[in-house]
């Protein structure tokens, strides 16, 4: 298993670090301005749809199906199954789009009301969203074919995709002075980017398991398996993408540039997430399923454990540093050209508040690979559910006095309810066992956060007495908390957790 999350999680670092080239180039091309929020919308809105219906609930609910279907009744039964979902999931993504296209109006009116006040944002982020939405379905059909390869153990080309996302952006935005906006070029670089993610998966699944076809409808047994699953799956993996929908919908009410603010920092929140966390479940659930299916389940916990060890040692130096630094952060990467160092500071302390919520962030997906992989997909339900009211009652109760940053901040109390719930319904059904060597690792990993913070926070703090007429001091200082903080993390680790610790986490 350790060798798959470093597949997955190598291919989705290198992801996130040409995202952040994308992001700089966004930041010094758009801003932190009104064609920059209309462009953030039209990206947020497919993204989230994305995340909820395609990598979000389709995942859930297909893996185990899929996995099942292909242990229990053999390749040809899975083949069909195939089929048969993807003939039901490309006519429903067509339709969709259709939709989408006529309706999108109104659909704005919706989704960014704040926007109704400039007849011409209003256009511009219309017209930016018709452009974006197709890369919903393009998405969608990856993670059908992606969920089909992981179950064969192939998670390569699925964890690459999105590097094409960022690829595709950089060459538009590159050539932003041939379109109306920068916003055209950047939103023509997602629906590029699309159809390249589309054709890398298709040609692998292609050249290892066979494309799935059209086949007649038919709603046997294990279709319909799926559908019962799908439903609850949805309303579970809405959490987090409901809180950030909500975002974008009360920050276009918020002054010009809170939008930013909120994408700047969600996207350096995310780098945790997708690489730590999205990888760490993507293996984990196709893993737990195999292990449920062969009757395995001590050996399905011992999997989620080791998952839970490994998530946080490497989200606890995010946690440290975007709590500590974020205006250090944000300068270094984003303050230049179009974008200010106000902003880079409105940026950072949003980041902060988005870090409160960083553990729950990329621990939910492998706190509920448990029930997904009984096909369980309801019990994640009531906990979502009950943090995405948590999370909307104290945004409306926050954005007055914080603005975006109360937004970020309901985010993660939400998230924080949501993970607390899974772990006790998991608790309470013996699906995990907090026993206190688990409990003393939490210890642990809670002393070395705290050691690490002061150790940014006195890098950083040097950095300012000493650096602070050095033309590229921003830069210097992140390399220097780079630098430091991976010395003084590592020295923790080796001092607090004992060496028996560390073998039976990488050899398992």
């Amino acid at each position: 298993m350790l060798g798959r999350i470093f597949t997955v999680g190598g291919y989705t670092l290198l992801s996130r670090l040409t995202g952040f080239a994308r992001d700089i180039m966004l930041a010094a091309i758009l801003g932190a301005g009104p064609v920059a929020d209309a462009f953030f919308v039209a990206l947020r809105l497919p993204n989230h749809f994305r995340a909820i219906f395609a990598e979000g609930a389709f995942n859930a609910a297909w893996v185990p199906a899929y996995a099942h279907v292909h242990g229990e009744k053999g390749e040809a039964a899975a083949k069909l199954f195939a089929d048969r979902i993807f003939t039901l999931l490309l006519a429903s993504q067509v339709v969709l789009l259709i939709v989408a296209w006529l309706f999108m109006p109104q659909a704005m009116s919706i989704l960014a009301p704040g926007f109704s006040e400039d007849a011409e944002q209003r256009k511009l982020a219309i017209e930016l969203t018709r452009i974006t939405f197709p890369y919903l379905l393009l998405i969608t059909l990856v993670t059908l074919y992606g969920g089909m390869l992981n179950v064969m153990q192939r998670f390569a080309s699925a964890a690459a995709a999105s590097i094409f996302l960022n690829v595709a952006m950089m060459m538009t935005l590159a050539v932003a002075v041939w379109f109306p906006t920068a916003g055209h070029a950047a939103a023509w670089g997602v629906l590029i980017s699309g159809f390249l993610q589309y054709f890398l998966l298709a040609g692998d699944l292609a050249r290892h398991g066979g494309l799935p076809r059209f086949a007649p409808l038919k709603l046997d047994e294990d279709v319909r398996g799926f559908f019962r699953a799908l439903g609850p799956a949805t309303l579970g993996s809405m959490g987090t993408q409901v809180a950030l929908f909500a975002d974008t919908i009360i920050a276009t009410f918020l002054p010009a540039g809170a939008l930013s603010a909120l994408y700047y920092a969600d996207r350096l929140n995310q780098l945790p997430i997708g690489v730590i966390g999205i990888a760490i479940g993507t293996v984990l659930l196709p893993e737990m399923s195999r292990r449920i299916t062969a009757n395995d389940h001590d050996g399905a916990m011992k999997a989620q454990r080791r998952a839970f060890d490994f998530t946080l040692l490497f989200s606890v130096p995010f946690v440290a540093a975007f709590l500590t630094v974020p205006d250090e952060i944000m300068r270094a990467l984003f303050a230049r050209g179009a974008f200010s160092k106000a902003d880079a500071a409105a940026a950072g302390a949003t980041l902060a508040a988005y870090a409160i919520g960083l553990i729950p962030f990329v621990l939910i997906r492998s706190a509920v690979a448990t029930f997904y992989a009984r096909k369980d997909t309801a019990t994640p339900v009531r906990a979502s559910l009950t943090g995405i009211a948590v999370n909307v009652a104290l945004k409306v109760a926050l954005m007055g006095s914080l603005a975006q940053i109360g937004l970020a901040l309901a985010t993660a109390i939400g998230v924080w309810t949501n993970l607390l719930l899974v772990l006790f319904f998991a608790v309470r059904r013996g699906f995990l066992v907090l026993d206190r060597i688990w409990l003393m690792s939490l210890g642990k990993f809670l002393l070395t956060g705290i050691i690490l913070a002061a150790a940014f926070w006195l890098i950083a703090r040097f950095s300012g007495a000493s650096l602070g007429a050095m033309r590229f001091h921003d830069e210097v200082t992140l390399a220097l908390l780079a630098v430091g903080g991976t010395i003084v993390y590592a020295l923790a680790i080796l001092v607090l957790f004992d060496r028996r610790w560390l073998v039976s986490l990488v050899r398992g």
